[in-house]
């Protein structure tokens, strides 16, 4: 098999990825008819940018409760339980829309709604990866998945563009209620005795913050989740964008907003299938994908004609999801099976979080200043963001102190745990900051002495 998607050796994650995409292709069509819906009612890039903020405001505010679902529950029993909720909201807002009595409101409310299906969802989902696969073809399995994703997005767009032109968007929401069951069908499939599932976290006290406290303690992962920051709340807005560039600069219809989606997908589709190739990960390669995608999505916003700007979004998709797909990696691989789902949480918290504060601003910038500048202010804070998260957090990586004579590890991944005493064999005695408290990180022997903190991706 080729290594591209040697992940797919894994009957499990077969069966996850048949049904994902499937859903996926809904998802999209849903997101479009969603915005078109919108844009229908008000005629406002405001009103669009509120709707995609009340979408993504509960993974805000809880996703940390949502990762500590995702670390106690068996993630099978959350996911169809995600599944089904989702399913309801888009059955609800499809059946407004037919009867013509859908008004903004209802999509403000059930748009919320999604938002907190889709809160719990995205940790269970994360997480629920390296359960199917394994360690070792984690990132391979990221991979594919982003690049299902995306192969949604180049279908889905399309499809749902040409279906609002034939029979409007109420059925196009409708169809996307139903293929949320091909994914709880490919759950109920799998062989549970296949799953490489870790023990579930115990009950405790003060479980989410121990999750805050375990991550503060990596600038390593910290960089990766401020840069993602950035992206995600400034950048990543192309649902807002597009639409707006769409009927607002060029003029167009439905359908040429959903062709620039597709598009748009390509690119991101081609970063995907790159990122499954590849054997290693590494964690700068997020840093330059953000600062190239920064560069690009201004580039975009200077484009003249609607032709110039469809063919620069291929390198925006290209260079998002190269970001996108590291940094998930780097996250999963860097952490604690028993804190994976806490940190996922936190890192879709901040991946999707800041939409409910870039949207609305990127959507009045669109208004005010002219859909251009929704793109060219949201790369702008893309780079600035990106470039200050490295200057800070290599300079909080600087102060580590290591001995030179402990022996390198040669595991991928480099486990913290809290100090037990003064003095332990295989170990690594690192403060991570001036006033902190010290972290082992355990070696194997017979190594050379390690260089970096943190995750060994790469």
């Amino acid at each position: 098999m080729s290594p591209t998607f040697r992940a797919f050796k894994v009957r499990n994650f077969r069966l996850y990825a048949s049904g994902a995409i499937v859903s996926n292709v809904g998802t999209w069509m849903q997101r479009v008819a969603q915005d078109w819906l919108v844009l229908e009612l008000t005629h406002s890039g405001t009103a669009l940018g509120i709707v995609t903020g009340l979408q993504f405001l509960p993974a805000l505010l809880l996703g940390p409760y949502a990762g500590l679902v995702a670390d106690r529950f068996p993630k099978r029993r959350v996911l169809t339980c995600t599944q089904i909720a989702m399913s309801l909201v888009a059955l609800v807002l499809g059946t407004l829309t037919i009867t013509g009595l859908v008004e903004p409101w209802h999509v403000y409310l059930l748009a919320l709604l999604f938002g907190v299906g889709t809160a719990f969802d995205a940790p269970a989902r994360q997480s629920f990866v390296v359960e199917m696969v394994g360690r070792d073809e984690l990132a391979n399995a990221v991979g594919l998945n982003s690049a299902s994703f995306n192969t949604a997005r180049l279908i889905g767009p399309a499809l749902a563009g040409l279906l609002i032109h034939w029979v409007g968007t109420g059925p196009v929401i409708l169809i996307n209620a139903v293929t949320y069951f091909a994914v709880i069908l490919s759950l109920r499939l799998m062989r549970v005795s296949e799953l490489h599932t870790p023990k579930p976290a115990a009950r405790d006290k003060g479980m989410i913050r121990d999750g805050m406290r375990y991550l503060w303690r990596r600038p390593d992962l910290m960089m990766v989740m401020v840069t993602v920051f950035f992206a995600g709340t400034f950048g990543l807005n192309f649902q807002l964008t597009s639409a707006l560039m769409a009927t607002q600069t060029f003029h167009k219809g439905a359908g040429e907003y959903g062709i620039l989606g597709s598009i748009l997908a390509i690119g991101s589709l081609s970063g995907a299938l790159l990122a499954a190739r590849r054997a290693r990960i590494r964690g700068r390669m997020v840093i330059g994908a953000a600062l190239v995608f920064g560069v690009m999505a201004i580039v975009s916003g200077l484009m003249p004609t609607y032709l110039s700007y469809a063919l620069v979004l291929p390198l925006v998709g290209l260079a998002s999801l190269t970001m996108l797909t590291t940094a998930n990696a780097t996250m999963q691989l860097g952490v604690d099976p028993t804190m994976r789902g806490r940190v996922m949480a936190l890192y879709m918290t901040v991946l999707m979080g800041g939409t409910p504060i870039g949207s609305p601003l990127i959507g009045w910038v669109g208004q005010q200043f002219g859909p251009r500048w929704s793109l060219i202010v949201g790369g702008a804070l893309t780079i600035l963001g990106t470039t200050a998260s490295v200057l800070y957090f290599s300079r909080r990586r600087g102060l580590s102190i290591r001995p030179r004579l402990l022996p390198r590890p040669r595991l991928d991944i480099v486990p913290q745990t809290e100090l037990l005493g003064e003095k332990a064999v295989g170990t690594e005695l690192i403060p991570v900051e001036p006033d902190a408290k010290p972290v082992l990180i355990p070696v194997e022997s017979g190594t050379k002495p390690s260089k970096d903190l943190g995750p060994r991706v790469a």
